[in-house]
């Protein structure tokens, strides 16, 4: 565990992320179980469309947005599918978490916060001990995907879907806008998409597999 870790943390002291923390805080039983559940996916990230080529048509554009940030194309590819794999599972619109990663770490995966979060989403350590287990690596990108979006949607059930105290408890700064307005704004002017619009998220639960008629691989 430790050994996994020297690496990535050496890379990440040159690529601090000015991002916030999430606070430790005790959570019930059943959320503890769901969460946990949520953390436990073991399948193949994928896109999940009405059809291919609304599939392919939303990975050619967030693609082309993306490109300075992510310069290799498989690289890049393999990034987006896990992101709306991950963001749709959890009953998140793809493009705000786009938003949000932008905001926290600027797609940089060994990004290292002064509160000690990590990776693309920001996550911070105590959240593998609450409901993860020890080999899980945050700078990975599946799972940091994976916590950051369940985070999120814990946090959004919290606040009965209210985006901007949701938002506020991710970043460690919940009642401040600063924060929540960067994260929409992100999201509104960088990587809003209305069409088409991918069934995942309009029949997604709070933390199952989307119910979706095409995946896109």
């Amino acid at each position: 565990m430790a050994a996994a870790f020297v690496a990535p943390a050496i890379i990440a002291t040159a690529n601090l992320a000015h991002a916030g923390a999430q606070a430790e805080e005790a959570l019930s039983a059943s959320v503890q179980a769901s969460m946990q559940a949520a953390i436990s996916d073991r399948a193949a990230p994928h896109l999940v469309f009405d059809s291919e080529a609304d599939g392919v048509a939303w990975l050619n554009e967030m693609s082309a947005r993306l490109a300075t940030k992510i310069p290799d194309s498989t690289t890049r590819t393999d990034f987006l599918k896990t992101v709306h794999y991950e963001a749709s599972r959890a009953g998140l619109d793809p493009q705000l978490v786009l938003g949000l990663i932008q905001v926290e770490s600027n797609f940089r995966k060994y990004a290292v916060s002064t509160a000690g979060a990590r990776g693309f989403m920001q996550v911070m350590p105590f959240w593998v001990k609450m409901i993860g287990t020890p080999d899980h690596n945050l700078f990975h990108l599946r799972t940091s995907l994976r916590y950051g979006c369940t985070i999120l949607r814990h946090y959004l059930d919290i606040e009965n879907g209210d985006y901007y105290r949701a938002l506020g408890r991710y970043n460690g700064s919940l009642g401040k806008p600063d924060y929540p307005n960067l994260v929409l704004t992100s999201w509104q002017s960088h990587w809003k998409y209305d069409r088409p619009r991918f069934a995942a998220v309009a029949n997604a639960g709070n933390q199952g597999t989307p119910g979706v008629s095409n995946q896109v691989k």
